[in-house]
């Protein structure tokens, strides 16, 4: 039976990780594994522990990594800062992980990087806000997603040269990563000379945009840049727009491209002209068709993961977690800190499911930039998306 987005939800929230091999020959690679898998911003996570799980099946299933199998040690933080620290301090001090993947929500990384690099533990970072990088502060910390940097400059860009936009409203869930997104994106809109007619943010639970998208049409503005991790969030903004006949895109966050959205817009069409922030790996071309690996990758997976209500990176992404850390313990032949962190630091475009990532000890943001697209975020199939109007 495929397991579906509740269904992940509800085992790992309420396991403790995945089963432990009975007969291990040798120490298990234990990884901790954070994620926000239940509450209103648990769409990245449920995504990225789909391909967690994935890959960690695939690897024991072929005998492990040198002979030892991996133990993925699940704790569902909520979204809540404080939970992410407690789950980070146990899997460092009572579990002993080896390395440490997410928590997959910036606001949480903000408060747990600090203890990830005082204990030295190999972190993935999925967090896209600028300074939970710093190979100063956080020497163990390597992001395998795209800095919030270069997430903005691909919305900008686009609203600028495709949407032609002379002025602009920026919204963002009142969360640490949308504080920071929403300020970053309003700084750089008007360093490059559109003006800024709207800006601020809003609790992702607040049952009502309808005012907020109001003073944003009544402002005059071209299009409305979102930055939100709540798929229930992004589609009140929908049918609020469609409500006051608002006909302007929304461009954004690849959280409102999630299967999600479909269910909680009031009309289908609410969800048109909306785009948000894709990946060439999983963007259809003009035919039809994904590249081939990750064709392989969605046709491998039928059947055992469900798609249709996720997006297709956050699951590729989880899978490239995994193999990473996998990787660097076969190549080494060791799960030791200084092992895992001394071989990420010689990466160069090591190729993964979701992009292509490329370290150096003064250089930790991984994500190769040109991978960066923009697409239609209504036109999902099986969680990839076509490439957005006037975007090539």
């Amino acid at each position: 039976m495929p397991l579906t987005r509740r269904g992940f939800a509800l085992t790992a929230a309420a396991a403790a990780g995945f089963a432990r091999p009975a007969h291990a020959q040798a120490e298990p690679i234990r990884i901790g594994w954070l994620a926000t898998l239940t509450g209103p911003l648990s769409s990245p996570g449920i995504g990225f522990d789909r391909g967690v799980r994935w890959a960690t099946e695939e690897i024991n299933a072929k005998g492990g990594v040198n002979g030892r199998l991996i133990e993925v040690i699940t704790r569902d933080t909520q979204g809540e800062p404080t939970k992410a620290v407690n789950a980070t301090q146990e899997v460092i001090s009572r579990h002993k992980v080896h390395a440490i993947w997410g928590p997959t929500n910036s606001g949480e990384l903000l408060a747990t990087s600090p203890i990830m690099a005082r204990a030295k533990v190999p972190s993935l970072v999925a967090g896209v806000v600028n300074s939970l990088i710093d190979p100063d502060k956080y020497p163990n910390a390597f992001r395998v997603t795209p800095s919030n940097s270069q997430w903005d400059d691909a919305v900008r860009n686009y609203c600028m040269k495709v949407v032609k936009v002379k002025k602009v409203a920026i919204t963002a869930d009142a969360t640490g990563y949308g504080t920071s997104a929403h300020d970053d994106s309003v700084a750089g809109f008007k360093k490059a000379g559109i003006e800024v007619v709207y800006s601020g943010v809003i609790d992702p639970a607040q049952p009502d945009v309808t005012p907020d998208i109001l003073r944003m049409k009544n402002a005059g503005a071209d299009a409305l840049v979102s930055w939100t991790v709540s798929s229930g969030m992004a589609a009140r903004q929908m049918n609020a727009r469609a409500a006051l006949n608002w006909d302007v895109p929304i461009v954004g966050h690849p959280a409102m491209g999630t299967g999600e959205i479909g269910k909680l817009v009031a009309k289908p069409e609410n969800w048109d002209k909306v785009y948000i922030i894709g990946y060439k790996s999983c963007s259809f071309d003009d035919k039809g068709n994904l590249p081939a690996k990750t064709r392989a990758f969605v046709d491998s997976v039928k059947g055992k993961i469900k798609l249709d209500d996720t997006s297709l990176w956050w699951v590729a992404s989880g899978v490239d977690g995994i193999r990473l850390i996998a990787d660097a313990v076969a190549k080494t032949g060791s799960s030791d800190s200084d092992k895992i962190i001394g071989y990420w630091n010689t990466l160069k475009e090591w190729p993964g499911l979701y992009g292509n990532y490329s370290f150096t000890p003064r250089e930790h943001n991984g994500f190769n930039g040109d991978d960066i697209v923009m697409q239609r975020a209504n036109s999902q199939r099986d969680g990839a998306f076509a490439l957005a109007p006037g975007y090539a």
